[in-house]
């Protein structure tokens, strides 16, 4: 049976690291750091999220910051929001929660945040230092940053030679992730849902990333023996067993299967998600030392 990798477990590390600079910071500098998280419009989930990481980032001893917003905010009042937070020095980290209103382009919102303060890892100018491995003074995205982590906790920091398949091709998760895997010296194959053969490249993998959005698509049976496999993907698929109407919860990779043969593996959930919170953490606190002239935390 495989390691089930305890992403709940790592982020509680990563989280007290976090904690720890954060006094530091405090003690020696006189600063805090400061995360602001942008709202716009009632969707439910997004104000689940938001709720999640601003408790967090209180936990953390963070200035913990919310701008709440309603639907029909316009977009240059969204944008005058984002000028000030660029300019405010007791803010080092700016969220901007998406999806935003149809009537807001998201992408110029996404571009406008101060790169120093991007701690997201969204704007061009961290994906291109992502992409020309510039890793020392980028954002990492906070889910692939997560997923590195974890593979790191079990193959170590060398990940010479090996073979890794990213299944997602998402500006989100699937390219940074490949992109994160090659400047780890692994080969690296990028592969999606239309993608021929999809057996046969998850069967030559050491490491498999599953992030399509697709439950369960990549097969048990598929994952070469002792691979490492990241499920990042989270579906709600119905589930009569449980009685009427009800549901559960499965990732991209069906699970019990590639449990029997995998070398480890992330659950569904309590893997990847728990990790993307707190890679958002370690990149607030990052944006913080470095505007005060503090060493970065190690993870």
């Amino acid at each position: 049976m495989a390691e089930r990798i305890d992403g709940k477990k790592i982020a509680q590390e990563v989280v007290t690291i976090v904690k720890t600079k954060t006094v530091e910071l405090l003690a020696q500098k006189h600063v805090k750091p400061g995360l602001a998280v942008v709202l716009v419009g009632e969707d439910a989930a997004s104000h689940t999220y938001v709720s999640s990481k601003a408790r967090m980032a209180e936990e953390c001893g963070f200035l913990s910051v919310r701008h709440k917003l309603p639907a029909d905010t316009r977009e240059e009042d969204l944008v005058s929001l984002i000028e000030t937070l660029n300019a405010d020095p007791a803010i080092h980290g700016i969220l901007v929660q998406l999806p935003l209103p149809p009537h807001i382009d998201s992408g110029r919102i996404i571009q406008l945040v101060a790169p120093e303060k991007d701690v997201d890892g969204f704007g061009f100018v961290n994906v291109g230092k992502l992409r020309s491995g510039e890793l020392g003074s980028a954002f990492l995205p906070c889910t692939p940053a997560g997923c590195m982590l974890l593979i790191e906790r079990v193959r170590g920091r060398n990940l010479s030679g090996l073979n890794a398949l990213v299944v997602g091709r998402s500006n989100i998760v699937g390219k940074p992730t490949a992109n994160l895997l090659l400047a780890a010296n692994c080969t690296v194959t990028i592969a999606h849902s239309h993608t021929g053969d999809l057996a046969g490249f998850v069967r030559n993998a050491d490491i498999v990333v599953a992030a399509t959005g697709r439950p369960e698509l990549i097969k048990g049976a598929w994952i070469k023996p002792g691979a490492t496999v990241i499920d990042v993907g989270i579906n709600r698929i119905p589930a009569p067993e449980r009685g009427e109407g009800k549901t559960r919860l499965v990732g991209d990779v069906e699970y019990d299967a590639a449990e029997k043969i995998a070398g480890a593996i992330t659950p569904v959930p309590g893997g990847v998600g728990p990790m993307t919170i707190a890679m958002l953490m370690a990149n607030t606190v990052v944006s913080a030392c470095r505007a005060a002239g503090l060493e970065e935390p190690v993870l």
